[in-house]
Parts: structure tokens; C-alpha cells; sequence
């Protein structure tokens, strides 16, 4: 097997891509040399939503829904990360809903941008919009209810 010297300063920089970009892997091929840099994607979402006290996997999904908001309501949708939530698919454009539409299952309902990268957001289920619990370019935290569909 032939003799493969590691570039210390090409491993770091592919590390610094995975943190800029949340990427949980990234793999960098030049002929036969190939260099693979993964890092473990469950303990971050748990660094975000740590406490001073260390949490339970359940503890942010209740953390992140404030007072008020239906957190137990059979027809919530709940964010499945942390981001930027958008209604529309452009500042300014057409909401993607609005309450009282009718949505079917799988159809996209809002948008949540996660390190630059947009990540549809599907009704689980079909029903009506009764209710959007954010607005449009907000923050959420994972956990959040965004929107009520009945």
C-alpha cells in the first residue's frame, strides 16, 4: 500500500467548512488521495439547546414552545430544527399558506433556513390552516410549534 502523508492544514480547513456550513460530512478527493471528515450531527442540536443544567432529549422540545402556544395540539407542526422560518418563498411574495387554506398532505407550508440552506417544511397531514404561530422571518428553535392544521 502506497504511503499517504495527511495535510494538517487541509483537514482543518475542511472542519471549519463542516462548522460554517453545518454540514455533518464533507469528503475532499484529489486522484488516489481521499480525505473524509465527519462530525457527530446529535450533539450539536443538544449544544444549541442546552441549558446551564444539562437536558434530557425532551427538555428543548418543551423549552422551545412559550407559554400560550398549543403544544399538545393534535394538529400542530413543530419545527424540526433551529433557523429562520419564512412564509413565503421571496420577501414579499405569496405566503405559501394562510389560515384557513386548505393544505394536503406533503404540500409546503412555510420554509425554515438552517445555515444558508433552505429546508422545505411539509403539512404532515391534509386540513385546514387554522392557525400560524410565527411570523415571516423569524427565528424558531426546534420544538416550536409553527402552525396549527386541522
Amino acid at each position: 500500500m502506497a504511503s499517504f502523508d495527511i495535510d494538517g492544514d487541509l483537514v482543518r480547513k475542511l472542519a471549519e467548512l463542516l462548522s460554517e456550513t453545518g454540514l455533518s460530512e464533507i469528503e475532499f478527493a484529489e486522484g488516489e488521495k481521499r480525505i473524509r471528515v465527519t462530525r457527530p450531527t446529535a450533539p450539536q442540536a443538544l449544544a444549541v439547546h442546552a441549558a446551564p443544567v444539562a437536558a434530557a432529549a425532551p427538555a428543548p422540545v418543551a423549552a422551545a414552545a412559550p407559554a400560550g402556544r398549543p403544544v399538545n395540539h393534535p394538529g400542530a407542526l413543530t419545527s424540526p430544527m433551529v433557523g429562520t422560518g419564512y412564509l413565503a418563498a421571496e420577501p414579499g411574495g405569496t405566503p405559501f399558506v394562510r389560515p384557513g387554506d386548505a393544505v394536503k398532505a406533503g404540500q409546503t407550508v412555510l420554509i425554515i433556513e438552517a445555515m444558508k440552506v433552505m429546508n422545505p417544511i411539509k403539512a404532515p397531514r391534509s386540513g385546514t390552516v387554522t392557525e400560524i404561530l410565527i411570523s415571516d422571518a423569524q427565528p424558531v428553535e426546534f420544538g416550536e410549534v409553527l402552525l396549527i392544521i386541522e
